[in-house]
């Protein structure tokens, strides 16, 4: 790949100063009107004027030109030859608008491969509606139902699951008769008149691939990896996972599925998913673990991986052309159980994986979950898409404090949010402002530029040293992903303590990465002291107040311990494992250093593997 971390160990007075294309910022290019390649030329030179080392061509609302035609193809090829002779990098972007994987509804003009999802309802034939005109992934239900199920479910005075049981359709049920139904979408706008990808099935993500990928293959995959470093793909994501608002409720609630989900699951667990369904969405008494909950979210979230990233990701390894970009919704252990189950589990196919910051605003987890995983796996750097969203109000002040703070998280590769090809129509509304020859200040871009390529040069180089590891605490959220009445205070204290953590120690000049317990397996074959994670070494271990670890995790984790490692405990100790009570867990709590979960508590137990303090005049 273009990016190779020490192929040239030390920086060059000359390359510091002046440094190349590949450390310069490459925009979303919003190709948003009728595209000829006289303007498309003269715009690059723009790009280049403003210190830009290449660019995204990125398709927006408003293109006339029809998407992966064969003219629409003419003018890439010819922004690829003008790069190349600029020496600038031609990035790809690998959908017609986002989130990726229908292609524009080239894919999803033929139903197998339309998105699905499981709706749970008390009404066999509910009314039919459609999200419109909207990228998200919402579940709209299109009057295309297949039965699943049916079910008896009885909750108790407090809500909680008493009793349930499958019964057939046409019985009588003694508590509430409730239907699972595989919903197929239905067209939508957005899509063309098409509808979003089944991102859980592997073959509809291969027919993505077959029309997106192959076509710019066949067309200039000879400048791959070089002038065409990656291609970018936008916010995948399944349907987005829903809950009760209150235990006695009716309404309909919706959660990803595809054809193959029963199968599947009885492959992987030796059950039948339908059997116990109904404890994906209502608590059990005295908010006791569902096991069935937790193998669910499991399932979907490798099986999403498995489907999305390791299907692309493995394409673009075999082409010579990295992937890039980034997922839906990755701050918060909720967004991101909501629409991807886990983030940090598809990084493991990304070459160089990727964050989307919007909004003058930090989202220290996002930037810390890809650094962590870059770290992890001897990637070559982080990429962000930066100061969408940010208005024509926004200066130079915030667009060097956006990259600054990103850089010192480890931000590598930048793609500033949005430079227009023209402002006709919607492009006025299309989350200004224009980082391109539109804004007065475009001649002077170029100190932004020379800044963050000059920072680059050296980020680029060594090998970071990061001593504490933090076991990441999503899969613990999952346990409580039920009616809000019952399960969101346990959520929000759950997302409350993952940012607090994430805070802390930043602010605290502690640097950490997190460490995916899913990806651990293939990352650690065992525990030693330092804990080694692919290409990291870990002197200290937190474990952020989790109510379960996986065994693999607790039997690194007890070999990392039993070997002089540190281990610390923030919280109460893990009372499950892989989500079923055990005492494996405590027993390692009970021998490792415990702490209460705050600032104080984690910042002095750290100190003795601390390697840099800031502070200010004040000692604080």
């Amino acid at each position: 790949m273009l990016y190779k971390k020490n192929t040239t160990p030390t920086l060059s007075e000359e390359l510091f100063k002046n440094p190349t294309s590949e450390y310069r910022g490459t925009p979303f290019w919003a190709w948003n009107n009728l595209l000829t390649k006289e303007e498309l030329c003269r715009q690059i030179d723009v790009f280049k004027e403003m210190g830009l080392g290449g660019f995204h061509m990125h398709v927006r609302t408003g293109l006339k030109n029809k998407y992966l035609s064969d003219e629409y193809m003419e003018l890439v090829k010819a922004c690829v030859e003008k790069a190349k002779g600029e020496e600038m990098l031609a990035w790809l972007y690998d959908e017609d608008r986002w989130p990726s994987g229908a292609a524009g509804g080239l894919v999803t003009c033929d139903e197998k491969y339309r998105a699905r999802n499981l709706v749970f309802t008390t009404e066999k034939q509910g009314e039919a509606f459609s999200a419109g005109n909207c990228s998200r992934s919402n579940g709209d239900r299109s009057g295309n139902d297949t039965l699943l199920a049916c079910y008896d479910v009885v909750l108790d005075s407090d809500g909680y699951l008493e009793s349930y049981k499958r019964i057939d359709e046409n019985e009588a049920a003694q508590g509430t008769k409730w239907y699972a139904l595989l919903n197929i979408y239905g067209p939508n706008s957005w899509h063309n008149d098409q509808s979003y990808v089944d991102t859980l099935n592997k073959d509809a993500v291969k027919k993505f691939v077959e029309v997106t990928h192959e076509k710019y293959r066949e067309e200039i995959g000879e400048d791959f990896d070089g002038t065409v470093p990656a291609i970018f793909t936008d916010e995948p994501q399944f349907t987005r996972k829903d809950t009760f608002d209150n235990s006695f409720d009716t309404d309909d609630v919706t959660m990803p599925w595809t054809d193959k989900v029963p199968e599947l699951y009885k492959e992987a667990y030796g059950a039948d998913i339908l059997d116990t369904l109904p404890e994906i969405f209502w608590d059990l008494k005295d908010s006791a673990p569902s096991i069935h909950r937790y193998r669910y979210h499991d399932f979907i979230a490798e099986l999403f991986a498995q489907s999305f990233a390791d299907t692309v990701g493995s394409w673009c390894a075999e082409n010579g052309i990295a992937l890039t970009g980034h997922m839906m919704e990755e701050p918060t252990l909720h967004s991101q159980t909501a629409a991807l189950g886990e983030a940090m589990r598809s990084y493991r196919s990304f070459q160089l994986p990727g964050i989307d910051l919007l909004c003058n605003s930090h989202e220290f987890t996002t930037a810390k979950q890809a650094q962590s995983a870059a770290h992890q796996f001897g990637y070559e750097g982080v990429l962000s898409e930066l100061y969408g969203v940010t208005g024509w109000d926004c200066d130079f002040r915030t667009y060097k404090h956006q990259g600054d703070w990103q850089a010192a998280l480890g931000i590598t590769v930048r793609v500033p949010h949005l430079s227009w090809y023209a402002m006709a129509g919607e492009a006025k509304r299309d989350y200004p402002a224009s980082i391109s020859y539109q804004s007065p200040w475009y001649k002077e871009y170029g100190a932004i530029e020379d800044h963050f390529a000059r920072v680059n040069t050296a980020l680029t180089r060594g090998k970071p040293i990061v001593k504490v590891g933090v076991i990441h605490p999503v899969e613990s959220f999952w346990l409580h992903w039920g009616p809000n009445d019952k399960s969101a205070i346990f959520r929000d204290g759950t997302d409350e303590n993952f940012l607090s953590l994430t805070k802390w120690l930043l602010e605290g000049s502690i640097d950490f990465n997190f460490i995916c317990e899913s990806l651990l397996p293939t990352l650690c074959e065992k525990g030693s002291a330092p804990f080694k994670v692919g290409e990291m070494e870990y002197d200290a271990i937190i474990v952020p107040g989790c109510e379960t670890l996986r065994k693999t995790t607790v039997e690194r984790l007890e070999q990392f311990r039993n070997n002089g490692g540190k281990l610390i405990f923030m919280g109460d100790a893990p009372s499950l494992v892989d989500a079923v009570p055990s005492d494996y867990a405590k027993s390692l709590f009970e021998k490792s250093e415990k702490i209460d979960f705050s600032r104080a508590s984690l910042l002095t137990a750290l100190e003795d593997v601390r390697t840099l303090t800031i502070r200010y005049a004040d000692g604080k």
